[in-house]
């Protein structure tokens, strides 16, 4: 399976990332940015998976951002760690979100890989040709 993971991110190699779950579709990649460890969240336009009321349902970056937003995040500058506030950040490849990720207390940074697994990551160790970069990054207060 790792091999299998290493194949699709090349970026993973050598970077130390870890696997923290089994693959399922229980969830997503965006569900589990969010917080949510159930559920597909998609802005398909047949409103068949979940998506948050008031986000457009477009796979653009303003619908990606109302989405988190509609979950409390807001637009910051950078990635770094934050005390008190949990960040995800948005991989964008020619101009379309294609991934997030979420940021740990430990600094380290989380995702669902589709229908693959969790693993936890550095933010570098997913960029490439199928999810691009990061480039949009959003922070929320954390509760007490």
């Amino acid at each position: 399976m790792q091999a299998d993971l290493e194949a699709l991110f090349p970026s993973l190699i050598g970077s130390g990332y870890r696997r923290t779950s089994l693959p399922t579709i229980e969830y997503n990649c965006i569900a589990w940015a969010a917080g949510e460890a159930r559920g597909w969240w998609e802005p398909d336009p047949y409103g068949l998976w979940y998506w948050p009321p008031g986000a457009p349902r477009a796979y653009t970056q303003k619908g990606y951002i109302a989405a988190f937003a509609s979950r409390g995040y807001t637009r910051c500058k950078d990635a770094d760690l934050r005390d008190g506030y949990e960040k995800i950040a948005i991989y964008v490849l020619n101009g379309f979100p294609q991934h997030a990720a979420r940021q740990l207390r430990s600094g380290i940074w989380t995702s669902k890989l589709g229908d693959l697994d969790d693993i936890s990551h550095s933010l570098s160790a997913l960029e490439g040709d199928r999810y691009g970069t990061p480039r949009i990054f959003m922070q929320r207060k954390l509760e007490a």
